[in-house]
């Protein structure tokens, strides 16, 4: 018997924000493997906005939860749950059923949270043990909420394809949370970190966070000859691509020979190819990733004494607000709610 039966969701009914709207559900019974969790807090990413928008690749199964990250503690749970216990503080991953090793067309078992299946923006929440990780002592639920999108995305990108090593100049563009989850993990590496934005106040807290070069793409528009010169014109090993069409042909060219270009956030547009099988430069789409990839990311925080960046913390009844801050891109890191 649980101890909640209805729970306060942000239901997507329709595409666009008026189709957002704030209901109470019922809460499933429990499956003998899996666990109720109460949410503290959840984290907003563009991927979101798109999904209410109706323009992200995958279009949603409405009417749906909405939001993809979060963190919480276990009420409840299931009979047969043996990897937690009630109290434990959790962290649902970004696609449940994919829990290890690559990701594949052949493989159905995947669902995206917030898009596919319901997502975080809920006060109780009902996982699979097998889709949850447990929170480290050094983060709060704030913090934690921060994790499986941006961070594991970052991870996924830097470490597991682009087998980062220490040496390596990385190059990330913006201060988005994928790009400030790309600078620490870069300097947790070893690794230099380049930084491009268009707003000065911008590249002043990128260099304080560690960044060793930053160049203003919008007063420098030859922003790629700028990073080729600070790397002795050999060129960055990686590329955080976040952007798309619009700055890929200036990121290939800042890019070394052999280097890594992980194109992240659901871009779309025909990118040039320019001269990259000549200089043999691999473009890799990335999907967020798995289990795996979060708890290697979770140790590796803990290891280095690191936190998440976080902008700004919304209310749980303030999640439009959220969102739209979120979309004016002022932010630097990430935007997290925080549930009554």
């Amino acid at each position: 018997m649980l101890a909640v039966s209805f729970t306060q969701a942000y239901v997507l009914e329709e595409l666009g924000y008026r189709g957002l709207c704030l209901r109470e559900r019922v809460v499933p019974d429990l499956n003998s493997h899996e666990v109720l969790v109460r949410m503290r807090a959840a984290s907003v990413n563009f991927r979101d906005i798109k999904i209410i928008k109706g323009i992200y690749a995958r279009k949603p199964v409405l009417p749906v939860v909405v939001l993809s990250d979060g963190a919480g503690d276990i009420t409840a749970v299931g009979a047969e749950v043996r990897r937690f216990s009630k109290g434990d503080r959790v962290i649902p991953i970004y696609m449940s059923g994919w829990h290890h090793g690559p990701l594949s067309g052949r493989h159905s078992g995947w669902k995206g949270l917030g898009g596919d299946i319901d997502g975080t923006a809920t006060k109780f929440a009902v996982f699979h043990e097998d889709d949850v990780v447990a929170i480290p002592d050094s983060l709060s639920y704030e913090e934690a909420a921060c994790i499986p999108c941006a961070g594991v995305t970052a991870w996924h990108a830097l470490v597991s394809s682009g087998q980062i090593k220490a040496g390596d100049d990385v190059l990330i563009l913006g201060s988005g949370g994928v790009s400030i989850f790309g600078l620490q993990i870069a300097l947790m590496s070893g690794a230099r970190v380049l930084a491009i934005s268009s707003d000065d106040e911008k590249l002043e807290r990128l260099r304080d966070m560690g960044a060793s070069v930053t160049v203003n793409y919008k007063t420098t528009l030859d922003w790629d000859q700028k990073i080729r010169i600070a790397t002795g014109d050999t060129g960055v090993d990686h590329v955080l691509e976040v952007v798309g069409d619009s700055t890929m042909e200036r990121s290939i060219r800042a890019t070394a020979e052999r280097g890594n270009i992980a194109v992240v956030g659901d871009l779309s547009g025909s990118f040039s190819k320019l001269n990259i099988s000549e200089r043999q430069i691999c473009i890799s789409t990335i999907a967020v990733g798995s289990r795996t990839m979060m708890e290697q990311l979770l140790r590796a925080i803990t290891l280095h004494s690191r936190t998440p960046v976080i902008d700004r913390i919304f209310p749980f009844a303030k999640l439009r607000e959220a969102l739209v801050y979120l979309e004016q891109g002022s932010h630097v890191g990430k935007v997290v709610i925080k549930f009554d």
